[in-house]
């Protein structure tokens, strides 16, 4: 990297070396400035057709080892994973016209883990998790009010709901992150990182 593009990049971005703390920064005024969910994300699969799918989930954790949300273990997006792991998220936040995309593969992460956030959330999201058959063929919503009260009488201890099997997280490790700013007349300003054979990560800017 030159010189002069190390000083652009600085002035824009800052002089983060890892992607991962510039997203930090990015994230905590998110939650400042966004109305709802400054953790959605847009996670994008493919099957093993290379038909490609996209939906918004809600990004529960992320560190230097990567991003991670959870789901049904049968629906659409895991499916697509279980045979194709290569994934891709994009953040937006509109309150900063800021946007931040990631490529990369997506793992399983532990059961200790899945069973440690799963065990925070509410009573009721935890028995939906029992009850909804996700992303598969609903004939009457009435069906799923019927299974939600009957895994509430399985289950009628609200600190005691085992998660079920069928249910986890996943991990997306990434392998590139590009971070967006609006720019005026679309002269947007783009900032990539990709990571290197050792493990570091290289930095540039992209044209508009």
């Amino acid at each position: 990297m030159n010189q002069k593009n190390s000083l652009d990049i600085n002035i824009c971005f800052g002089e983060q070396k890892n992607p991962i703390d510039l997203f930090k920064e990015w994230y905590e005024e998110a939650k400042k400035s966004e109305i709802n969910d400054p953790n959605a994300v847009a996670v994008a699969t493919s099957d093993n057709n290379s038909i490609p799918s996209v939906r918004m989930v809600l990004l529960k954790d992320f560190s230097k080892n990567g991003f991670i949300f959870y789901t049904n273990l049968d629906s659409k997006k895991s499916e697509d994973l279980k045979s194709n792991p290569n994934a891709s998220m994009c953040f937006h936040w509109k309150s900063l016209l800021r946007q931040i995309r990631l490529v990369g593969k997506i793992s399983e992460v532990s059961s200790d883990e899945a069973d440690k956030y799963y065990n925070s959330r509410k009573y009721g999201s935890r028995i939906g998790a029992w009850a909804s058959n996700q992303s598969k063929i609903l004939k009457k919503r009435e069906d799923l009010y019927k299974s939600i009260e009957k895994f509430k009488k399985k289950y009628p201890d609200t600190g005691v709901v085992p998660r079920p099997p069928y249910w986890s997280g996943w991990i997306l490790k990434p392998k590139e992150i590009e971070f967006w700013l609006d720019g005026e007349n679309r002269i947007h300003e783009r900032l990539k990182y990709v990571i290197t054979e050792n493990g570091e990560w290289d930095k540039f800017l992209l044209s508009p």
